[in-house]
């Protein structure tokens, strides 16, 4: 049994662990920002190959491998794994694109509206309820998107695309169920072999950016593994030591993040349109979130559809 002293100092260390785990997420645009003169498919087939090698020796030094094969085992699970999978590389690929092509701002307008599609989400799939502030946060974020749309001219397909995306792939991790670091890396396992592939191809053809002609470019690629995992790590202690609740404010900080980075660092167009856009949105996240916090003091648990449970947010960039 902990002592008071010990459960405080376990609190403190999970809330600096949580704050680090989303402010790598919010600034990892500066880190894919870096490797900008390599094809985002290739750094994407590294992301997969040294994320598996990195995540394999974790697992070994924690030894978790009886947990990583008992979830394969299922045939139901493993569906669930390729699945996700698939779409955890679909985002992670369209994230890292648009970071390098510029589009920093529209990432973090994706992130700050998958809470509310993951209400929807949840409405539709999971046939939960919708109390009327969840759905004035849903039509609020709406008007946003679409005042984005018809202001600015073009439809923000890449925050949209991200939201969708990344609210399937936490649909996809609440069935299955694990926790983050096996979770990704048998996500990741089941297209490590395409990516491997890939890069054989590129290399082939002469046309691959790894080697000893790119020193620094392959340091930069073989630590997206590290860069990729220890968030995770420092997710999954905070996870496991602070209310859901915390966990789900926290989770604001990475979207934040990136839009400090898209809108002061890389001086990306940031018009009325935007303003208005993101206000909308950020109204909508007071209003879902406050009414998540009231209903948990009502009922006394955690709301999981609106903070949402560690696997609907862990590895979102």
């Amino acid at each position: 049994m902990h002592q008071p002293q010990d459960s405080s100092r376990i609190q403190r260390n999970a809330l600096v662990a949580g704050i680090a785990a989303f402010v790598a997420w919010g600034l990892a645009p500066a880190y894919w920002k870096l490797l900008k003169t390599v094809p985002s498919l290739e750094i994407l087939a590294h992301r997969f190959i040294w994320t598996v090698l990195f995540l394999g020796m974790l697992l070994s030094w924690q030894g978790r491998w009886p947990e990583v094969l008992r979830n394969l085992r299922s045939r139901r699970a493993s569906l669930f794994y390729l699945s996700s999978g698939v779409i955890m590389g679909v985002t992670w690929g369209l994230f890292i694109w648009a970071v390098i092509v510029g589009r920093v701002l529209e990432t973090s307008l994706g992130y700050f509206m998958t809470p509310i599609l993951n209400v929807l989400l949840g409405a539709l799939v999971l046939r939960e309820r919708l109390s009327p502030w969840q759905l004035a946060s849903i039509l609020i974020a709406s008007a946003g998107v679409l005042f984005l749309t018809f202001g600015y001219g073009r439809f923000p397909w890449v925050a949209v695309a991200l939201c969708l995306t990344f609210g399937v792939y936490g649909l996809l991790r609440k069935q299955s169920a694990t926790r983050a670091v096996s979770g990704v890396f048998i996500e990741s396992i089941f297209l490590f072999p395409i990516a491997v592939g890939y890069l054989f191809w590129l290399a082939q053809r002469g046309k691959i950016a790894f080697g000893p002609p790119h020193l620094s470019l392959s340091l930069l690629l073989v630590a997206t593994g590290v860069v990729t995992a220890m968030p995770l790590v420092w997710f999954g202690y905070a996870a496991r030591n602070l209310r859901l609740v915390t966990i789900g404010f926290l989770q604001y900080l990475a979207p934040t993040g990136s839009f400090f980075l898209g809108v002061f660092a890389y001086r990306e167009p940031f018009t009325r349109e935007h303003l208005i856009t993101f206000l909308l949105i950020w109204i909508a996240l007071v209003i879902v979130s406050t009414e998540a916090v009231l209903r948990w003091r009502r009922n006394g648990r955690a709301p999981s559809a609106v903070l949402p449970e560690p696997a609907r947010i862990e590895p979102s960039i």
